[in-house]
């Protein structure tokens, strides 16, 4: 008799299931517009803040060249970030917080050069709108400048540490902040100051204008010499020669008793340092019975030499004659 014996060789395996790596896997749009934003908004924000500022500042003061430098070095932290921060480390900062990189389609590495030319692609994107838009709809998730440059974004792992990229990306964007804000406090204290400045200027010209054109005007022939060195000593040393010379025609002439004082008179311009006035004036010349009474516009730039205000020039607009006399 025969045992036969009846095997059963099907066994039943399980086998867990391997996750699919998520590397090289295409980047959705919202990362790769998170990661933007990382790199460009920082220093677009600087740049913009320090030109603007620029504007507001005197040209080529202190504060202006301030502003110019660092608008230059916010476009340089922009293209090494951009473009050799990706050589070095396989990303920008903005990719790299995000875990994306820029590759080409069969996925060797894009270099300075190209990420260059990509970038500038991208104005291509810019102009039309729709090519920012348009990996949202591409199989590939592709812009236009992804399509000229045959390039991809794709999730990779970098060779730098997380938490130290995030370090880095925080402190840019804090940098970035404090720059932004620093700017905006220089532009409004510099404005601010430059605007105080000003109305103490239109101030003080209102109430010492019109007193320093009369007395440089006015002068009597018993205290000619001294009348005049007092007129030259308001004068800037710009205008005291060509004071002088007025007073050296008078002084050889028959001068008379010359009397003017200020009637109405009008602020044209003012600045921290200098101001222009337009001033209407009557007077008197000579003595009775051939005194006359007299009327006169000039316009007189102002410029504060120390504490004090100096006539820097006066232009004699209307000549001084009779009222009622319009010839």
């Amino acid at each position: 008799m025969t045992l036969v014996v009846e095997e059963h060789p099907i066994q039943t395996q399980t086998t867990a299931a391997t996750p699919v790596s998520s590397v090289n896997a295409l980047a959705p749009w919202h990362i790769r517009a998170c990661a933007w934003a990382v790199d460009v908004l920082p220093a677009v924000a600087v740049a913009t803040t320090m030109a603007l500022v620029s504007f507001t500042v005197p040209a080529r003061g202190p504060w202006w060249w301030v502003c110019v430098s660092l608008l230059g070095l916010a476009i340089l932290a922009l293209l090494v970030n951009r473009l050799l921060l990706p050589v070095l480390l396989g990303a920008s900062l903005g990719r790299a917080l995000c875990g994306i990189g820029v590759v080409r389609r069969d996925g060797a590495a894009i270099g300075a050069w190209g990420l260059l030319l990509r970038d500038l692609a991208h104005l291509l994107d810019t102009v039309s709108v729709v090519g920012w838009l348009w990996p949202l709809g591409d199989s590939q998730r592709r812009t236009f400048a992804d399509m000229l440059l045959h390039t991809e974004v794709r999730r990779a792992e970098l060779s730098v540490a997380a938490p130290k990229v995030r370090q880095w990306v925080a402190a840019a964007v804090l940098t970035a902040t404090v720059l932004c804000l620093g700017g905006a406090l220089v532009s409004y204290a510099v404005v601010y100051s430059r605007d105080r400045a000003t109305d103490q200027t239109r101030d003080q010209i209102a109430i010492q204008g019109p007193k320093i054109v009369a007395q440089m005007l006015t002068y009597d022939p018993k205290s000619l010499q001294d009348d005049f060195a007092r007129a030259r000593s308001l004068a800037t040393d710009r205008y005291r020669s060509r004071l002088k010379e007025q007073q050296d025609i008078v002084g050889k002439g028959n001068p008379v008793i010359n009397e003017y004082w200020v009637t109405d008179s009008s602020i044209q311009a003012a600045s921290p340092d200098s101001a222009t006035m337009l001033l209407f004036m009557q007077g008197r010349r000579g003595v009775a019975p051939e005194e006359r009474y007299i009327t006169a516009t000039v316009r007189v730039n102002f410029v504060k030499a120390g504490d004090a205000w100096r006539v820097n020039d006066l232009t004699v607009l209307t000549k001084p004659k009779q009222p009622g006399n319009e010839k």
